[in-house]
């Protein structure tokens, strides 16, 4: 964080320096989970910060948001916020501040098994899955197609066996459901089915939260159990930019608060398009936006599980399409995350949105410039980190395989490093330089080996000889290849007997039992 970054103290109480809460263990690299730590990069001046919060407070006082639904303007308006003539709620400062100080912080989302929980705190950041996209690429085919409720499962249990893909956002739609419940229904039970990992989806309407939450407390054992450690959280995109609720969503918002859901309140505006075409412009609006969210969150239930999720898009303007891979994304997604960490409010934001269609050289740098300067900037949730083509458009397994060394790399990378007497090991140098002159054959040596190191489980590291002689492969070839090995024998069913036949019997779940992909 850059100096003075928390200032605004007498209003806030902000100001106290990001601690490096996090470090990461020298032992067992090799098939354990790690969490990535951010060092607080951000592009933005302390003058800089407290202007964008200043003109982000005046747009939510003066211009406010228009189309609120009628749960969201009785809840602002009783607070102190009001209606104007034009029907826009608008947002005093007085509120808005109280909100910030009031909102939970501590805040964990966990998994069902293994070392899968995750907690929001300062600098731990977390990365996984996202996008809803509408296709997948189908390998066998070689084009994309349609994606369905079965290449979601099959996502779902994929990602439950890449060691660097911490959480399971819903990558694709499952376009062969009937209706928006189905939809809803079959989206949550797939991806717990498929995953001990923590679930994102979306809701359509609040009659499919409660469906939601009828799976989980079941799952869970009961509602108090979910609501002590919620596996599942739902993304809500409660506005539609610039400066527009989404009334269905803002209820979809309110009913799972209620339910005690986690709720990413998630933000997406295109620069140049639906947000102004400067940087600061569009971080201004965005923050904005986000922050109504996160204010009827917090006036729907102080104790809220509610995260801010800042998702400034760039646009290329001689298209109209999304840049989701380039250089002004990276700048301009670490400079929302910037604001999020201004407020000290636990984040989620997506990079990794790269516009190449296949797993290419374009596909990763794309993908590891914005996903490692979001890292860096300290975001505690990065969806669509993995797996995502063609602008979110499209799914690949084979990147999903390919981006887990990817991910697992960047994690590495953002870790400590251990300085002691035994790391730094005078002895040593001076034992092998008046010796045998190399640090190979040193106990330590072969001892760490096995522990300090990060092996990529698709990258390829031989000579030259060696890759020939073992076919002289492409990484998208044994990308597919650790899919295919993957998907033939790893066919879970996390929810157990009893709960899916009660869950069969009351909700329209079309999953076919005892289903093997």
């Amino acid at each position: 964080m850059r100096r003075g970054e928390g200032s605004n103290r007498s209003r806030m109480g902000r100001g106290r320096r990001e601690q490096n809460t996090r470090n990461i263990s020298a032992e067992g690299l090799d098939g354990k989970r790690i969490v990535g730590f951010g060092r607080g990069y951000g592009p933005l001046q302390e003058i800089d910060l407290t202007a964008i919060h200043e003109a982000a407070l005046a747009v939510l006082a003066n211009t406010g948001l228009c189309d609120p639904s009628s749960t969201a303007v009785g809840l602002v308006v009783a607070a102190g916020g009001s209606l104007d003539s034009c029907g826009r709620l608008l947002f005093p400062e007085e509120l808005v501040m109280s909100a910030l100080a009031g909102l939970r912080r501590d805040i964990t989302l966990y998994g069902r098994a293994g070392d899968n929980d995750m907690a929001l705190s300062p600098g731990l950041v977390h990365v996984g899955t996202g996008g809803a996209s509408p296709m997948i690429f189908d390998a066998t085919l070689n084009r994309y197609r349609e994606s369905n409720l079965a290449d979601l499962y099959n996502a779902a249990r994929l990602v439950d066996k890449l060691d660097h893909v911490h959480f399971f956002s819903r990558p694709v739609v499952a376009r062969d459901m009937p209706d928006a419940r189905h939809l809803d229904v079959n989206t949550a039970f797939a991806c717990l089915a498929g995953t001990a990992k923590h679930v994102f989806t979306s809701a359509s309407s609040p009659a499919t939260v409660k469906d939601i939450a009828t799976i989980c407390y079941q799952i869970a054992g009961s509602e108090a159990g979910f609501r002590t450690k919620p596996f599942l959280s739902l993304n809500v995109n409660h506005v539609i930019p610039p400066l527009r609720f989404d009334p269905m969503a803002l209820d979809v918002m309110v009913e799972a608060v209620r339910s005690g859901i986690p709720v990413m309140v998630n933000c997406f505006g295109q620069l140049g398009a639906s947000s102004p075409v400067t940087i600061a412009g569009c971080v201004t609006q965005t923050v904005a936006e986000t922050l109504a969210g996160i204010v009827i969150a917090w006036l729907i239930d102080p104790d809220a599980l509610a995260v801010f999720g800042p998702r400034p898009m760039i646009t290329d303007l001689r298209t109209g399409g999304m840049a989701g891979g380039s250089g002004e994304q990276a700048l301009l997604t670490a400079a929302a995350i910037q604001m999020a960490r201004y407020y000290r409010l636990p984040s989620s934001t997506i990079a990794g949105a790269t516009d190449s269609k296949i797993p290419d050289a374009q596909s990763s740098y794309e993908k590891c410039l914005n996903v490692l300067q979001t890292v860096q900037a300290g975001a505690n949730i990065i969806t669509q980190a993995c797996g995502a083509q063609a602008g979110l458009m499209g799914l690949s397994l084979a990147a999903l395989v390919i981006d887990d060394d990817m991910l697992g790399s960047i994690l590495r990378a953002s870790g400590t490093v251990t300085v002691s007497s035994e790391t730094i090991g005078l002895e040593s140098i001076d034992r092998v330089a008046l010796g045998v002159g190399h640090f190979l054959g040193e106990p330590d040596t072969y001892a760490r080996m096995h522990s300090d190191f990060l092996y990529p489980k698709t990258a390829d590291r031989l000579a030259i000889e060696g890759w020939e002689r073992a076919g002289s492969s492409d990484i998208r070839d044994r990308a597919e290849q650790r899919v295919t090995a993957i998907l033939s024998c790893h066919h879970p069913n996390y929810i157990d007997a009893e709960s899916e036949m009660l869950l069969r019997e009351s909700l329209p779940i079309l999953m076919p039992q005892n289903y093997q992909g």
